[in-house]
């Protein structure tokens, strides 16, 4: 395998990662209990993983 390869596995898994947050924080903004205190920062780690998914996969397409 080459680097590239694991460039675009990388990229994948801060993708999902961010599909995953994003359902999180929408699931979080519309429960039941309003009240109910969310202790994760679910649109921070969707950031989070949205940059660093648009970075590694240039760095994949650059390697190309």
């Amino acid at each position: 395998m080459h680097a590239q390869h694991y460039y675009w596995w990388a990229g994948g898994i801060a993708f999902a990662v961010m599909i995953f947050a994003g359902v999180a924080d929408w699931r979080r903004n519309h429960r039941k209990k309003i009240d109910d205190y969310g202790w994760m920062p679910w649109r921070g780690i969707q950031v989070t993983a949205m940059f660093a998914a648009i970075v590694i996969l240039i760095l994949a397409v650059k390697l190309h």
